[in-house]
């Protein structure tokens, strides 16, 4: 179970991103963060891990207050808990194991690692993770040598290699057309389903909020619009979070 309470994030210069946020998760739950841009998705998830520091508020995930733990109970916090990026976040110039073994290195000793070597086992379930995401053939290759589509599924690799019991997915179909997008939502909903890893994922399409999503929370202006189910968002809320001009496609 995640427990988010009051949560606020208040950015230098007074910029307020998000305003006394609350929400429970519970575990294995696929829940999508929904709002405009700007509306402080990505600051949301950013602060579960504390990628971002929260102003005010509390997180609590699985019994642990991850709000007030210490650098080094949050490094094992962060061992189990996957991200994945709107921009993949890889190192282009490295192979794809490369980029997918560096899940682990919450594990392993951080000296072997600078100088790329990682234990068998750790290569065995690092191309385990590439067949999962249909990618085992591209093992070796460059990273920047593959399309968008699939250096996503790298990441979801990556996120993977962390043996995961919560990912949080910041737009990770926002630079993708339809198509492929559709493709990187069923691998993390098979990991959601199959493995039971609950997933928070920010997205700004209903369509694939309807069709993946168990659970919304809808952000406007850092504050909490809506909490309910796709089913949920009728007309009237479609315009609360999204504004009286916008207009629902399809």
């Amino acid at each position: 179970m995640l427990k988010v309470e009051h949560l606020t994030k208040i950015y230098e210069g007074g910029v307020l991103a998000l305003d006394d946020v609350s929400f429970e998760v519970p575990t294995g739950q696929f829940l999508a963060i929904i709002g405009l841009s700007g509306s402080g998705k990505s600051t949301l998830l950013r602060c579960i891990n504390r990628l971002i520091e929260p102003t005010a508020g509390t997180i609590v995930w699985d019994g642990l207050n991850v709000t007030t733990a210490p650098q080094e109970e949050m490094r094992r916090i962060r061992r189990r808990i996957g991200m994945v990026f709107q921009q993949f976040n890889l190192v282009h110039r490295s192979k794809v194991i490369t980029n997918v073994l560096a899940g682990r290195l919450g594990y392993i000793n951080p000296a072997l690692s600078l100088i790329g070597r990682f234990p068998p086992a750790d290569v065995k379930a690092a191309l385990e993770r590439l067949d999962r995401v249909g990618l085992a053939n591209k093992a070796y290759s460059r990273a920047d040598e593959l399309s968008g589509g699939q250096q996503q599924r790298v990441g979801i690799a990556r996120a993977l290699m962390q043996d995961p019991q919560m990912i949080l997915a910041d737009e990770p179909v926002a630079s993708l057309d339809p198509v492929l997008a559709h493709g990187i939502m069923q691998y993390l909903e098979d990991i959601n389903k199959k493995d039971g890893v609950s997933v928070l994922c920010s997205l700004h399409f209903l369509d694939l909020v309807h069709r993946y999503a168990d659970r919304v929370v809808a952000l406007n202006e850092g504050r909490v619009v809506f909490e309910g189910t796709p089913a949920e968002i009728d007309d009237a809320m479609f315009k609360e979070i999204y504004g009286q001009d916008a207009e629902r496609v399809g």
